[in-house]
């Protein structure tokens, strides 16, 4: 008898199907395949630790799963001794009649994604304030700052600002003395994507209000 033949049989069905996923996920992915009866690993493939076919699976007790229960669970966390966070799915697979044949566990190393994820936020998020010096007579990108802060805080775009967003941003826009700027209405107006009658009349209210207050 070959080696091919003296495999359990759920490894032979199986393990096209875990081969292709650890070969997809690389070496970032422990595939294993689990015994629900003897609670003990059928085969693995990628493996993160020391366990190998035969070694207890310590999955706990299976006895409960009926053909009503849950056939996928997670992904949920585990850790690894070393550190590393895995994310983890499992998948209970059944025999033509119905009972639980194997349990199928991928479990996923995060430590890629988690260090992309960190260079990418120190690219993407600025590590001291603003240098106000710079901008101070910029008042075209103290428009926009200003504008997009709004935008950033309310997480409505500019098409789907309501009147009650464009007079707070106005308020802060004089408050930075942007009006002071004889040219700055009609700047304003394109950021707002309004017109300038439009920014006029808000401003005045603004005023206005500001006056009676």
């Amino acid at each position: 008898m070959n080696v091919e033949e003296s495999r359990d049989p759920r490894v032979r069905t199986w393990a096209p199907v875990c081969r292709a996923v650890a070969l997809l996920l690389g070496p970032y992915a422990e595939v294993v395949l689990h015994d629900p009866e003897t609670d003990r690993v059928l085969e693995i493939w990628n493996p993160m630790t020391s366990r190998r076919a035969g070694d207890p699976s310590l999955l706990g007790e299976l006895d409960e799963l009926g053909p009503s229960t849950q056939e996928v669970y997670g992904p949920y966390e585990k850790l690894l001794a070393d550190g590393r966070r895995l994310s983890s799915v499992s998948a209970i697979l059944r025999d033509d009649r119905d009972r639980p044949s194997a349990v199928l566990c991928i479990n996923l190393d995060r430590t890629p994604l988690e260090r992309a994820a960190a260079v990418l936020s120190a690219f993407g998020a600025p590590t001291v304030g603003r240098p106000e010096p710079l901008f101070e007579q910029d008042w075209s990108e103290r428009i926009r700052h200003i504008v997009g802060s709004h935008v950033r805080e309310t997480g409505r775009p500019i098409d789907r600002m309501t009147r009650q967003d464009r007079l707070v941003v106005l308020g802060r826009l004089d408050e930075a003395r942007v009006f002071a700027v004889r040219r700055a209405a009609p700047v304003v107006a394109e950021a707002l994507r309004v017109s300038r009658s439009t920014v006029y009349g808000l401003l005045a209210e603004l005023r206005a209000q500001s006056a009676k207050d």
